[in-house]
């Protein structure tokens, strides 16, 4: 299997399953509510915040993956519009696999030459780096996300 093959691979398990942890996005989300997922809990981050700003980085990776500028500032990824229905949650949320899908398309149409270039900008490193680092990033608030989860139901809350 080609290396770029290998890096869609790992995107998608991390967002519908397979992966080496057992835990993804899809089956994780599955069963929270809009009530859930905007519940504060403690300082952290609610939930639908968590997916809100995964989502960020690979919607703006992916429009660079599709042949538009990079146009995103870390200062606008936790800005969450506001969350009132459980239609508005499962916008988000089905926002967030829909892209993931087409993000691990577009990873699969790059040239494997490519992965060692520079991303837009040598300031960010190169192709490989990104990618990763977007699977990186996902797997990580994943795991917040799972940790919140399990407080909301030890707590009752929501």
């Amino acid at each position: 299997m080609m290396t770029i093959n290998q890096i869609a691979k790992h995107f998608r398990e991390v967002h519908f399953g397979g992966n080496w942890t057992s835990v993804n996005l899809r089956d994780t989300l599955s069963d929270v509510s809009w009530q859930q997922a905007t519940t504060n809990i403690y300082d952290l981050n609610t939930i639908a915040v968590l997916v809100f700003h995964m989502n960020y980085y690979v919607n703006a990776v992916l429009k660079v993956l599709e042949g538009e500028a990079l146009n995103s500032s870390d200062k606008l990824s936790f800005d969450l519009p506001p969350i009132h229905s459980e239609e508005d949650w499962q916008q988000l949320v089905s926002k967030a696999l829909t892209e993931a899908e087409l993000f691990a398309l577009q990873i699969e149409r790059l040239d494997e030459e490519r992965l060692f270039d520079d991303f837009i900008d040598p300031k960010y490193g190169n192709y490989y780096r990104n990618l990763h680092g977007i699977i990186e990033h996902t797997h990580y608030h994943l795991g917040q996300i799972s940790l919140i989860k399990k407080i909301l139901h030890i707590e009752k809350i929501a």
